[in-house]
């Protein structure tokens, strides 16, 4: 049989299978079932995961995949041996013999058991730093793909225009380029730069095609009120770049409905955008629960089975795993295909997409793990240090009275705070399985010693919400059951506070308050957080404030009393030794908002790029950001000169800057590139990042940072919605934040 050729190519392989195969195995090849309900030993603490010791539960898994077989098993994080079981029924009982693809949740970390746990990808977005990011994405592919599964759903290349939604901490932030460039870092670690078949690399699924981030009032699924000009420049640029130029294969629709189109049955974004456009190999996949949101929530299908035949035919490939059982599934997709409303060459261009995808991955030369290897690969010594670099490159620093970093003056330190003794390592994220996060309070005494005495009250909690919410249609089943919280009294926080040298409180949010789901109506910090900072603030001690969090802050009050702010995200499993490093000085923090701080929750959106709408009319209260987009202080200072443009091109050109670490501390400047349109047919932001660059200087040492600028860079969609640059003045500005410009110039274009 040609298809066992491995000489021949996926496309050739993939084509003589096809025409093998019943229409019966061909719609079990665009299904998924989930694993741990076919085991027979769950995860005590994560009931997406199976145990270690498990095995098959063989009656209830041949019951539904009978001898035609299943394309995807999802949620059964476990080791090698348990997920060949699975695989070898497929290879060896089912008559072609066609391996399954082992697919898991990554978004900062394979939610296995004990696997490494890197910071959430707003907080690795803070870093502004490629190479990070796509270290980290290396090391979760070799984790994902040592443990037995070849893709991830992920990452999340939502612009997160929204600070009210909770699922903000999922994304690289607001801003298209930023999203873009670090979608593209991330995936080519993941992919090894498109060498799929690689034992340390996986196929990732970018997501939530095209637009998720900006949900009406901030509620997740919701209606996504934006214009075509603005889906075109600001949505789906994030996605071809993954697709054209970083190689990602796949996506995943996502739930909204744009100017009342479902995304999941427009033809247009599906399949002129994605297949015509892009040229996507591989296939689309539904959001756990979408397809059903149809019927229940857009009510554009009377019934599931118009449902599923809506979608199916826009250019959905196959169903997410909350939809419906296989069996509904595949008899369905039966029937469709039996009366005419579904052509058995739509069902025949889906599988192939599969197929084909199987073929890369090697799946049928080598369709089982190794047993053991993942025990040297899954949280080694390697993984830890990029986990513990991308905390410390995290680390964002928004006020300072110059109290960091902390002198060795201060013998007495209360830690105060619902996360003080507790590190929030953020959602999506493994069960600490062999191994225990540490909390701030554990790492700070680990760094002091005996010469200061560390004093901790809770004084509070964080809301834990209602875990039932959490599991309805459309909503995550990766729920981080073990994360409890812990509550106290404001009054014994107050009491610690007026006994120490300096306090410091430690909070911001839960995997209940931030998360998929977790959507807020207001920014001010959850539960009595507010009212425990001000009180402690009464007693007159030094208050640095650290934040643990997943998306924007109000923090009106709390600027009023801190000496300074720290933001670490939700930093991972070394989130808590990368704070307590920065407050000490081991680490000089460089991070810079992906997303901007409103000036409170009622200035909202106010994202960097918002287009200018400024009027003399009277308006209440504070204009724009707090904190705007790239926004971050150092403890040292830098100095830029000598800006130097010159053009290479008809719409190119290089941009040279000398950047000077004046300061007496070593540390790294993010330097940004925004480009303003001066003039321009339709209105554009006044400023729009198109370069950044981190770079380390030692006290005194200085740096040249350049820049290369292209058609892409000075673009825009015009009135006849064409690509175009136009003639005319662009200012080219080069600064720390987008607020702190230090060097423009205009050129002609």
């Amino acid at each position: 049989m040609k298809y066992k050729n491995p000489a021949l190519t996926p496309e050739e392989r993939a084509a003589d299978l096809l025409s093998i195969m019943t229409l019966e195995e061909k719609v079990a090849q665009i299904d998924i079932l989930r694993g741990v309900e076919y085991s027979t030993i769950p995860h005590k603490l994560n009931h997406c995961s199976v145990d270690r010791n498990s095995d098959v539960n063989y009656e209830k898994f041949e019951k539904t995949v009978g001898d035609r077989g299943i394309g995807f098993i999802h949620d059964s994080y476990t080791v090698p041996a348990v997920f060949n079981k699975f695989q070898r029924y497929l290879v060896e009982k089912t008559r072609l013999g066609i391996p399954c693809i082992f697919t898991g949740e990554a978004l900062h970390g394979i939610s296995f058991p004990g696997a490494c746990v890197f910071p959430v990808p707003l907080g690795l977005a803070a870093s502004f730093n490629r190479e990070l990011v796509n270290k980290t994405g290396k090391a979760i592919g070799a984790e994902t793909r040592a443990l037995g599964m070849q893709e991830i759903l992920a990452p999340n290349l939502d612009v997160a225009r929204e600070p009210r939604w909770g699922r903000v901490e999922e994304t690289f932030g607001e801003d298209t380029y930023l999203c873009s460039e670090m979608g593209y870092a991330i995936i080519t670690g993941e992919q090894k730069n498109g060498e799929i078949s690689r034992d340390d690399a996986v196929i990732t699924e970018p997501k939530h095609y095209c637009i998720h981030g900006m949900p009406e009032n901030g509620i997740n699924c919701a209606t996504a009120r934006v214009g075509k000009r603005e889906i075109e420049q600001c949505y789906l640029p994030v996605f071809e770049t993954a697709i054209t130029k970083a190689g990602a294969y796949n996506v995943m629709s996502c739930y909204n409905n744009i100017d009342s189109e479902v995304v999941l049955t427009s033809e247009y974004y599906l399949t002129d955008v994605l297949r015509g456009r892009y040229g996507m190999k591989g296939y689309v996949r539904a959001d756990w629960g979408s397809i059903t949101r149809l019927v229940t929530a857009h009510r554009t299908a009377a019934n599931h089975v118009d449902a599923i035949c809506d979608s199916i035919n826009a250019g959905l490939d196959m169903q997410g795993c909350l939809d419906y059982t296989p069996e509904f599934w595949e008899e369905t997709l039966l029937k469709l295909v039996r009366e005419g409303r579904i052509t058995e060459k739509r069902i025949d261009d889906a599988v192939r997409s599969v197929l084909e995808m199987k073929f890369r991955l090697g799946l049928f030369e080598k369709p089982y793990t190794d047993e053991k290897k993942f025990e040297s690969v899954v949280r080694c010594d390697e993984h830890k240090k990029i986990a513990i670099d991308g905390a410390r490159q995290a680390m964002t620093l928004l006020e300072n009275d110059g109290i960091l970093p902390l002198e060795k003056k201060y013998k007495k330190i209360a830690l105060v705070g619902p996360s003080a003794n507790r590190q929030r390592i953020g959602g999506y994220s493994s069960v600490p399985e062999g191994y225990e996060i540490k909390s701030l309070c554990y790492e700070l005494k680990e760094m002091l010693g005996e010469e200061v005495e560390i004093l901790h009250s809770s004084g509070c909690g964080i809301p834990k919400g209602v875990q039932a919410v959490l599991k309805e249609d459309g909503q995550p089943h990766l729920v981080e059951v073990y994360d409890e919280d812990e509550s106290g009294s404001i009054e014994d926080a107050v009491k610690v506070a007026s006994e120490s040298d300096l306090v410091i409180f430690v909070g911001g949010d839960n995997n209940f308050t931030s998360g998929e789901g977790n959507d807020r109506s207001s920014l001010v910090l959850p539960g009595k957080q507010r009212e425990l900072i001000l009180e402690v603030a009464k007693t007159g001690k030094p208050l640095i404030i650290v934040l643990e969090n997943g998306r924007a802050v109000d923090l009106t009050e709390e600027i009023k009393v801190a000496n300074a702010i720290l933001v670490s995200w939700f930093g991972g499993e070394f989130g808590a030794r990368a704070i307590a490093e920065t407050l000490l000085g081991k680490n000089n923090p460089a991070g810079r908002v992906p997303v901007s701080f409103p000036a409170d929750s009622n200035r909202i959106p106010c994202y960097y790029s918002i287009l200018p709408n400024h009027t003399e009319m009277m308006f209440e209260g504070e204009r724009g950001a707090r904190y705007p987009f790239g926004y971050g202080l150092s403890y040292t200072e830098f100095e830029y000169s000598n800006l130097v443009i010159t053009k290479t091109g008809r719409n190119n050109f290089t941009v040279k800057a000398d950047i000077k670490n004046i300061g007496k501390a070593d540390g790294d400047e993010v330097v940004q590139l925004y480009i303003n349109d001066v003039v321009s047919s339709v209105v554009t932001p006044l400023k729009l990042l198109k370069g950044f660059e981190r770079i380390s200087l030692k006290a005194g040492e200085t740096k040249t940072v350049e820049f290369k600028l292209d058609f892409d860079s000075f673009k825009l969609l015009n009135k006849k919605y064409e690509w175009v640059v136009e003639e005319g003045e662009f200012e080219i500005m080069i600064g720390s934040a987008s607020n702190d410009i230090r060097l423009s110039e205009t050129v002609n274009v």
